[in-house]
């Protein structure tokens, strides 16, 4: 028969056993500063050190201040019928047009790649800045966005110029992600430009323009 000593130790054992283990000064310590170990000298975020996690969420809490890739000017844009008309001549003049790449972001948005244009709109806002701290921030933002393979909204893009990027990711430039740039709007080119002319949106606008135009006169 167990004495009252023993028989305390048995009471108490699994107590003890079912509590969670105390936090030590090491553990409730917030985390040092991140040093460059050999996984993270890449920005593939491919890894799942605490430094890529602290920055992933860093980056999220700041993505959508930091990029904007429609001004409203651009969402409230009002198309007349000879420019309606004028972005089935070519897909540079719909580029160029805010209101075209409105229309055209909203028509990629049913086709489920609205990041193709998302991405080639914050590559442009890349190239207009001149700070170079605002830069390498933005350059960030635009990989981990649509460049990382953990991204959502990750674009289509060759291993070739996939290798450039994290190259340059190293120091980062208004250019670094130029070629992609490029490879994208190719893509939107010869793949969606066409869909898009000859799509319900498209076609609505065209019959817009001679109704108003009676209407007016």
């Amino acid at each position: 028969m167990p004495t009252p000593h023993e028989a305390e130790k048995q009471n108490t054992g699994p107590e003890e056993a079912d509590r969670p283990p105390s936090m030590s000064s090491h553990d409730a310590a917030p985390p040092a500063a991140p040093s460059r170990n050999p996984c993270c000298l890449c920005w593939c975020c491919c890894c799942s050190c605490s430094w890529n996690q602290e920055r992933r969420r860093a980056w999220q809490a700041s993505r959508e201040s930091k990029l904007q890739p429609l001004p409203s000017c651009e969402v409230c844009a009002t198309p007349s019928p000879e420019e309606v008309q004028s972005w089935a001549q070519s897909f540079d003049k719909l580029m160029h047009s805010p209101a075209g790449r409105s229309v055209f972001r909203a028509f990629l948005r049913t086709e489920y790649s609205e990041e193709n244009m998302l991405f080639w709109l914050a590559c442009e806002e890349l190239k207009a800045e001149a700070n170079q701290h605002v830069v390498d921030e933005k350059a960030r933002l635009i990989y981990e966005d649509y460049v990382s393979i953990l991204s959502p909204k990750e674009v289509s893009l060759d291993s070739r110029v996939r290798e450039g990027i994290n190259k340059k990711m190293q120091e980062p430039s208004a250019h670094t992600f130029d070629d992609a740039q490029l490879q994208i709007y190719t893509l939107m080119h010869r793949d969606s430009y066409p869909r898009f002319l000859s799509s319900p949106t498209y076609r609505a606008l065209l019959l817009q323009g001679p109704s108003q135009s009676s209407s007016e006169a």
